[in-house]
């Protein structure tokens, strides 16, 4: 199994248009300034290049370790050590009755969609709670990352 970059690349590309759409103004925009505790002077003073550019790769790392979670034959290459040319018959085997099972688009957004409720949400909400931010910010900051890790695990699933 080879590591899809075209498919890690799109994941992660996915996460700007998410964050275009979900931080408008007109949808949740408005609400996380105020919970964060932002103005739009505040936001217009900054470095884009330098932002979406770090967004990017940061999306790029979070793109590579999600493909581990949703795509089940890494687990496979993963119990015969990672090395393919050291595996026996049986991997082989395996692999052709169930190298491509469970590769769609579906099953991947909703492995995409279990880590991020169960690994975005406590994160986000853990530091909310010590940087004493509240329950809307929350919902507003986690909810973004479960449906860009929902998307892109369906990318990732689907295209690897």
């Amino acid at each position: 199994m080879n590591i899809n970059f075209l498919a890690i690349l799109l994941a992660a590309l996915s996460t700007l248009v998410v964050g275009f759409v979900w931080y408008n103004p007109k949808v949740f925009g408005n609400i996380w300034m105020k919970e964060a505790g932002l103005n739009e002077e505040q936001l217009k003073d900054f470095n884009m290049l330098k932002m979406f550019g770090l967004s990017i790769v940061y999306a790029f790392f979070i793109a590579i370790i999600l493909q581990f979670l949703v795509i089940h034959q890494y687990g496979a290459l993963g119990m015969i050590g990672g090395d393919i040319t050291k595996a026996k018959p049986s991997y082989d085997a395996f692999m052709a009755d169930y190298g491509t099972a469970f590769r769609t688009l579906k099953h991947g957004a909703l492995h995409g969609f279990i880590a991020g409720l169960l690994m975005i949400l406590p994160v986000i909400g853990t530091n909310a709670l010590y940087e004493r931010k509240s329950f809307k910010y929350v919902l507003v900051t986690a909810g973004f990352w479960i449906v860009c890790f929902t998307i892109m695990g369906g990318i990732i699933c689907m295209m690897e």
